[in-house]
Order: structure tokens, then C-alpha cells, then sequence
């Protein structure tokens, strides 16, 4: 993920990213830690009015596409409570930025959904075009 300072995302995180936000869930969840600041999972729960095992798997989502943070504390009377919060992140999605990105998806990006619906195309501009000739 990048940040105003750093170098901009990758076609592959810009896909995990874009693939992570597209669930309203994960939405949710990420919009009441950004204005909620850091909070526990049954807490988070709560508020969200969801499952903690179906919030777990949200969180893991949001955690492996780097949106939130998650850290592990002990309680004063000894019960381990796991916290998340929003991460730091920006990024631009402009034309010229998703062509940058382009450039850099790498062959797992085209086979992530595991139906094989996504398929590298050998011409620079990715788009599917086919000769007349090649059709007859």
C-alpha cells in the first residue's frame, strides 16, 4: 500500500485493495474504526451488529489488503483481547495511475479468482483485439 510519500501501489495491491472494499461489510467496518479510532473485536461487533466469526474473517481481509492493523493485548485480569484499527493509507486512482499499475500485475493477479475468467493478454495494451484474418 502507499502512502502520499511512497511509491504508488502495484497493479496486484490496487486488485487486493479494490477486491477488499468491494464487500459493504468491510466498508463498514473500516468506516467505524476510522471514526472510532481502535477497538476490540467483541466490542467492534457489537457495534456493527455482526458476528465475531463473520467480523474475524472481515478484519483478516482488511489486515492482509493492509487497511487495518490489528494488535494482540492482554487485559488487567489476564484475557488476551485482540484491537484493530484503520491504517494509514492514500493513494490516487487516476488513468495515468491504473496504467502504471497495469504495468506491474503479475501472472497470480490474473488467476486470483481460480474460475480462470482473467487472463493475461501477450499485447501491451491489454485489451482484447482480434485480426479478422484470425477469426476466419
Amino acid at each position: 500500500m502507499s502512502t502520499d510519500h511512497g511509491p504508488p501501489p502495484s497493479g496486484d495491491d490496487l486488485i487486493r485493495v479494490f477486491a477488499t472494499l468491494s464487500n459493504p461489510h468491510r466498508l463498514r467496518v473500516l468506516a467505524v474504526l476510522a471514526r472510532g479510532g481502535r477497538k476490540y473485536v467483541s466490542q467492534l461487533a457489537r457495534d456493527l451488529g455482526i458476528s465475531r466469526p463473520l467480523l474475524h474473517m472481515h478484519l483478516q481481509r482488511l489486515e492482509g489488503a493492509g487497511l487495518v492493523t490489528g494488535s494482540l493485548e492482554l487485559s488487567p485480569d489476564g484475557k488476551a483481547m485482540k484491537y484493530y484499527q484503520a491504517a494509514t493509507f492514500a493513494f490516487e486512482v487516476t488513468p495515468a495511475s491504473i496504467a502504471l499499475a497495469n504495468e506491474t500485475l503479475s501472472d497470480e493477479a490474473f488467476a486470483a479468482d481460480g474460475r480462470g475468467r482473467y487472463q493475461r493478454h501477450p499485447r501491451s495494451d491489454t485489451t482484447p483485439q482480434t485480426d479478422q484474418k484470425e477469426q476466419q
